[in-house]
């Protein structure tokens, strides 16, 4: 092996640690004088509406339906969207954890569609009495691939790393959902208001980040004052 071949095999591995490489873990600690995040979601553009129609298993996966691809509610309010704060590396504990979540396959649709956990484990259950193919994408990398054939039974997978997994099922292509691995416990769905929360912020300067699997992702700096409450209006449009 000549020496261009160590060094082309050399970076490539370099490359590849840097890829699959942990991020650096995030630091717990007394939050002392922190502040606060208040802010509401809107969109105001069209509400796109995809047409579900439910190609086989119809006894089970109901009948042609609409479904709007954000959900938005009266004001352009929107409902669900994962809100976060970027790369924070040490403020507040975790505190106690939750129970392991669950991605439920009913009635050929998936529930929670949308959900926001730890990274660690989570239990994929079939309430159906039909083969779902329940499978996880990190972008275009399979974060799990689980074939449930029988109602009833349930699998555990380790989701290890942060950022949005994209889960589909192979059996039925209209299914859709989305798990949120947060690195960090700063983080909220927006409620019916379009309204989140994000307390016991250490003072500083950060990127907020709102994301939707329609509209994408949008960022806003922020810069919370100790014992402040900083208030956002945050627009989301068409990504």
């Amino acid at each position: 092996m000549d020496m261009t071949q160590l060094l082309r095999i050399t970076a490539f591995a370099t490359a590849t640690l840097l890829v699959v490489a942990p991020a650096t873990a995030y630091e717990e600690m007394a939050v002392s004088g922190g502040g606060s995040i208040q802010g509401t979601v809107t969109y105001n553009g069209m509400v796109p509406v995809k047409k579900i129609i439910p190609t086989k298993d119809q006894a089970v996966c109901g009948s042609p339906r609409d479904e709007p691809q954000i959900l938005v509610g009266s004001g352009g309010v929107v409902q669900d969207a994962v809100v976060y704060l970027k790369a924070v590396s040490k403020g507040k504990p975790w505190g106690t954890p939750d129970k392991t979540p669950v991605l439920d396959n009913h009635n050929c649709r998936f529930d929670p569609p949308i959900q926001i956990i730890r990274a660690g484990n989570i239990d994929i259950h079939n309430s159906d009495p039909v083969l779902h193919n329940t499978h996880g994408f990190y972008g275009r990398r399979t974060a799990f691939n689980v074939a449930l054939p029988q109602q009833g039974m349930r699998v555990t997978r380790e989701l290890p790393r942060s950022g949005m997994v994209r889960v589909e099922c192979d059996a039925h292509g209209w299914m859709l959902a989305h798990v949120f691995v947060a690195d960090n416990p700063y983080y909220a769905l927006t409620a019916k208001n379009g309204g989140f929360t994000l307390a016991d912020v250490p003072p500083g300067d950060y990127t907020l980040v709102v994301s939707q699997h329609y509209a994408g992702n949008t960022e806003v700096p922020v810069t919370v004052k100790a014992g402040a409450t900083t208030k956002l209006s945050i627009e989301m449009k068409k990504k």
